[in-house]
């Protein structure tokens, strides 16, 4: 079970009991309290009698919204989730986001439709995750929560990221740049963690499109950000890009620096892209003629002999070695851990041609005169 859907789950288990006022007379409604655990007791075995017995509790509301009904929905949009009804679970997120202006308190909505947003990112259905992202965006246009409406957006422009549809992408960034600025235009510092999100969405949009001179403007400021305190996920993003960068433009010793810091950020948040960052941490080792082994460290050694990475680690022996034969037969029989990497491949004729060029001095270092056709 992913950490997003575990949240969702675990946040279903908690007790939101209505709250009273010390002046108020009002008792809980016990049928629809009943109804409701009733319902929640179908949806592992019978979750299609679940969704039957959880409208029941919005029928037993009889037009007043509150937060029996609110938690009813939200059982029922996780059911449809799974169950892959997708149609009716838009519409019971549309239902429920009407809930979100008086029936439940800020805090609650908030934290609800968070955990919502992010159990259903997991899904790969890309045209559900936009309709998804635009109906909260709609609903929280009169509800004035910026943090929802920041966090939504963020993940939308992702959204627009992995399509590659950078103009929507630069249009939602330009809605979240003017959020964090101050009255004068200018980024408002005292939002560092925020800004910090919105560079790493802009500097990953600019590595795609290979415009180093925005990349490393962005990249610098993001750098000199002291206010913050980011998300490891964060700042292994944009280190990732800053490597990239830096080897693009043949800075080989800050693009290790780079992957190296982007590496360990990405360990600490539990990121599968670490293993993706040692691959590009040993692609720059080889690249600035290290003969120290990139293993060797402490934070790197632990993945010496992870599958993924055992063909860079068999590379990187090769490579010190300037044994042409066999770096070019790992790459060979590792097509698909190394070279469907496009990163790793756009690099890899420099790394062949360093080798070959190790190999020609090698042969011609004992003579004084050498013929062309003799190499």
């Amino acid at each position: 079970m992913s950490d997003a859907e575990d949240d969702f789950m675990c946040e279903d288990e908690e007790d939101y009991g209505l709250e009273y006022s010390e002046d108020s007379n009002s008792e809980p409604d016990v049928d629809l309290e009943n109804q409701y655990y009733n319902s929640k007791s179908l949806k592992e075995d019978e979750p299609k009698g679940a969704l039957a017995s959880f409208q029941k509790v919005l029928d037993l509301e009889g037009g007043e919204k509150g937060e029996w009904g609110f938690k009813a929905l939200k059982q029922m949009i996780k059911i449809n989730f799974k169950l892959g009804n997708f149609k009716e679970m838009m519409a019971r997120y549309k239902q429920l986001l009407t809930y979100i202006k008086s029936a439940v308190t800020r805090n609650h909505s908030e934290k609800s439709i968070n955990s919502i947003l992010d159990y259903i990112s997991t899904s790969k259905n890309m045209e559900l995750l936009q309709d998804f992202y635009e109906t909260t965006l709609e609903a929280l246009k009169d509800a004035k929560n910026d943090r929802l409406w920041f966090k939504t957006n963020t993940k939308l422009g992702k959204l627009y990221y992995d399509q590659g549809d950078y103009n929507k992408l630069a249009k939602i960034l330009k809605q979240l740049h003017q959020s964090c600025q101050t009255d004068d235009g200018e980024d408002d510092l005292k939002k560092g963690t925020q800004l910090l999100e919105i560079y790493a969405l802009e500097i990953q949009m600019y590595t795609e499109q290979k415009n180093n001179k925005k990349l490393k403007a962005l990249y610098e400021q993001s750098l000199h950000i002291k206010s913050a305190i980011p998300h490891p996920l964060i700042m292994g993003v944009i280190r990732e890009c800053g490597g990239k960068m830096h080897l693009r433009e043949g800075e080989f010793e800050k693009a290790h620096t780079d992957f190296f810091e982007a590496f360990k950020n990405y360990d600490e948040s539990g990121s599968p892209r670490r293993t993706t960052c040692l691959k590009y941490l040993v692609l720059a080792n080889m690249l600035m003629k290290s003969g120290i082994n990139p293993f060797d460290s402490q934070e790197a050694k632990p993945y010496k002999n992870d599958p993924e990475i055992l063909a860079m680690t068999n590379l990187v022996n090769a490579y010190q070695l300037n044994d042409i034969n066999e770096f070019e037969k790992i790459l060979r029989q590792n097509r698909e851990t190394i070279m469907d990497d496009p990163f790793i491949r756009e690099h890899i004729e420099d790394l062949l041609r360093n080798i070959r060029t190790q190999v020609l001095i090698k042969l011609i270092r004992p003579y004084t005169r050498i013929q062309i056709p003799h190499i």
